[in-house]
């Protein structure tokens, strides 16, 4: 009887469980999109909502009540907004024959996953760099501003100038202060050795100061920000012929002092949110699933998931530029 090569998907728990630690080496690794866009889980793959817009949300509220008479009501206007989410997927196919002759070497099945989930990850990643790392999106003074001195330049450069310039923007804009500076991984390492970072670490903290041993939670407490998240996730530019050629996914010349989702509340005024869509089997960081290709003899590992990374505020982030050379 002819082999068969029809597809019947296996969701696996067990290689998906184990990958837990993989989660740990991501975030290791420098991935921080969905730190900086919260995942918010949806019921529909696209959908039309309103967004509150900041004017009214700020509007002067009457507040005043007689007796016998009705509670003054808040009124906002909205703007039209919409998602639309799309899948994205990777396979690995594990050759029987290669998985029986390493087996005693590595365990075919998991490096094939943790490829395929990778790929998935990192290109989400690339997605939402473009999107926030972006001068297109980003313009004119309410929402960018060149770096006083490059960060570079130790003596002279002026990280916590330029970054309580953009929380006072930020705020201004928004009515709410940042909660988040996002750095790329260069310009972190930069950072640490400003002698104005140096000094008011000094001063907190009463002690001395081994430049290279600054964290990002001390920069969080020095910038005054609830955290600073450090991109430091790289892709290969290069075709697939050519001698790997790897660059920072994150700009390194630019950073961003911004508005994080706290809540579920879609009302929220914040930089955006990732929507995920799980009603057609997808799972948030990547579902993992498998499937017999007799054709081949492979089993036929798979990531995928369903989501769109979407801005929602522009005036949540502002973007500061020429933070190193090149930009």
């Amino acid at each position: 009887m002819p082999a068969t090569n029809e597809k019947f998907e296996v969701f696996r728990p067990d290689i998906g469980g184990a990958l837990m630690e993989y989660d740990l080496a991501a975030s290791q690794e420098g991935f921080i999109g969905t730190r900086v866009l919260p995942i918010r889980e949806v019921q529909s793959e696209t959908l039309k909502f309103g967004k509150i817009t900041i004017e009214s949300l700020l509007r002067k509220r009457k507040t005043r009540r007689a007796p016998g008479t009705p509670y003054n009501r808040a009124e906002y206007d909205f703007t039209s907004d919409s998602y639309t989410t799309e899948e994205h997927g990777i396979e690995e196919p594990v050759d029987d024959r290669e998985a029986k002759m390493y087996q005693d070497i590595f365990e075919a099945e998991m490096v094939a996953t943790e490829r395929a989930r990778d790929g998935v990850l990192r290109a989400q990643e690339a997605r939402i760099a473009e999107l926030l790392f972006n001068t297109s999106v980003w313009t004119g003074t309410k929402l960018t501003k060149a770096a006083e001195e490059l960060w570079s330049n130790h003596a002279n450069a002026k990280p916590l100038s330029d970054v309580k310039f953009a929380r006072k923007m930020v705020r201004a804009n928004i009515g709410r202060l940042p909660n988040t500076l996002i750095l790329g991984w260069e310009a972190y390492e930069e950072a640490k050795f400003c002698d104005q970072i140096i000094e008011r670490v000094k001063y907190q903290e009463k002690m001395d100061v081994r430049p290279g041993l600054i964290t990002p939670q001390q920069l969080a407490s020095v910038f005054d920000v609830e955290q600073v998240v450090i991109a430091g996730a790289q892709e290969n530019g290069a075709n697939p012929e050519q001698e790997a050629s790897l660059t920072e996914i994150w700009d390194p010349a630019l950073a961003m002092v911004a508005k994080v989702a706290r809540s579920r509340d879609i009302r929220e005024p914040c930089l955006g949110r990732i929507f995920h869509w799980g009603e057609d089997g997808s799972q948030a960081g990547a579902l993992v699933e498998s499937y017999r290709e007799n054709q081949s003899r492979s089993e036929i590992m798979r990531s995928r998931m369903d989501t769109d990374e979407k801005i929602l505020y522009v005036e949540a982030g502002f973007l500061l530029t020429g933070l190193l050379a090149g930009s």
